[in-house]
């Protein structure tokens, strides 16, 4: 923690623990659900207005109200596009710092965990007159390295890959809602902003998607 606070500063390591618990917490949207959310509004837009889209900012996350206020309140489509552009970079930026950090962690603690061992053994080597003492005296110093290697490897390493899976996720959900917001406000008609927002799931999904609506 001490290399940690050396190489950020103190608020990006908090900040970075705060969105860690939220990440690890949240429960993501699986992303079939958010094209159906869109492909609804997109229909209640066409069919009553965009004014009538003010009673989805309800309930909805900030970048969906966002998105939709913008939406609403017609502005330009490239001042649009930058405001949410800009939110997801830095959205990104924020994600990556934490991947940083915990990645830090996990480079860090292997070496520390090395160095307590050498620490260890010299205590070991002062120790070598009293034969009884070495065998405890070694356990006492490789178990440093044994708690650095677990902590990097079970939890800070992981927690990095973890804060990459999720940051990927949740900014393909943004890009989506982006490509969906321009397509509503270039009055695209549902079933084609549909076929574009469909770009975004799996062919699995895709062909899951289709025989469900057959039904």
């Amino acid at each position: 923690m001490a290399a940690i606070l050396i190489n950020y500063p103190l608020k990006d390591v908090l900040s970075v623990f705060k969105i860690a618990s939220k990440v690890f917490m949240h429960k993501a949207t699986p992303i079939h659900e958010t094209v159906e959310y869109w492909n609804k509004t997109a229909q209640k837009a066409r069919q009553n207005g965009l004014l009538e889209l003010e009673n989805e900012i309800e309930g909805a996350d900030e970048f969906t109200k966002k998105s939709i206020q913008l939406l609403v309140d017609q502005v330009d489509s490239e001042i649009m596009n930058d405001i949410l552009t800009t939110e997801i970079i830095y959205i990104q930026e924020r994600h990556n710092l934490g991947q940083k950090i915990f990645t830090s962690l996990g480079n860090y603690a292997p070496a520390f965990g090395m160095v307590g061992t050498l620490i260890g053994l010299i205590q070991m080597l002062q120790q070598l007159n009293d034969p009884s003492q070495i065998g405890s005296g070694m356990g006492t110093a490789l178990i440093t390295t044994f708690y650095g290697a677990v902590l990097a490897n079970l939890v800070f390493l992981p927690m990095a890959g973890k804060l990459k899976t999720r940051s990927k996720q949740e900014v393909q959900e943004k890009e989506l809602i982006v490509l969906a917001i321009n397509s509503i406000k270039d009055g695209d008609n549902p079933r084609l902003m549909r076929e574009k927002l469909v770009t975004f799931l799996s062919p699995k999904l895709r062909s899951g998607d289709k025989t469900e609506n057959k039904k």
